[in-house]
């Protein structure tokens, strides 16, 4: 059995700020949400056995994937920041209308001053893109829909 990505996970600083940009601004809905107890500092080396997580998708499109927002209790180190690009998680993409998801961001004072391109899309229509950054700094493209 080939493996099938099921989530990707960011740990965030402040709970409110990046569900407000993930939901308000990018239209994914809360599919989850829940705080519960798990061996948490074994698995991940989290301060505390506590873990707050929401799923955050598409509940029309199953297989669009998901993105997890995570909270461990303790956590107080760590911006998120870093260079652009990192070696390993380098950003999530998203299917957008760029223009109105970069006005519903503006709005909510999130993600920062975008980057845009258009690049040549199929029968040569122009595509645009634009790159944002979530509240912790996760680097967010947004491409044309």
């Amino acid at each position: 059995m080939a493996a099938k990505c099921h989530h990707s996970a960011i740990c965030v600083r402040d709970w409110d700020a990046s569900l407000r940009f993930y939901t308000e601004g990018l239209g994914l809905a809360l599919l989850w949400e829940n705080t519960f107890a798990g061996d948490w500092p074994t698995l991940f080396g989290a301060p505390e056995p506590s873990l707050h997580s929401a799923f955050l998708g598409d509940p029309g499109a199953d297989d669009a994937g998901i993105v997890e927002l995570v909270e461990f209790a303790g956590m107080t180190d760590g911006t998120g920041q870093g260079p652009s690009p990192q070696t390993g998680f380098f950003l999530l993409s998203f299917y957008v209308d760029v223009d109105e998801t970069l006005a519903r961001l503006a709005a909510l004072g999130l993600g920062g001053e975008p980057r845009r391109i258009e690049v040549d899309g199929m029968g040569g229509a122009k595509v645009p893109m634009a790159v944002v950054r979530d509240p912790d700094g996760v680097l967010v493209e947004l491409i044309g829909a």
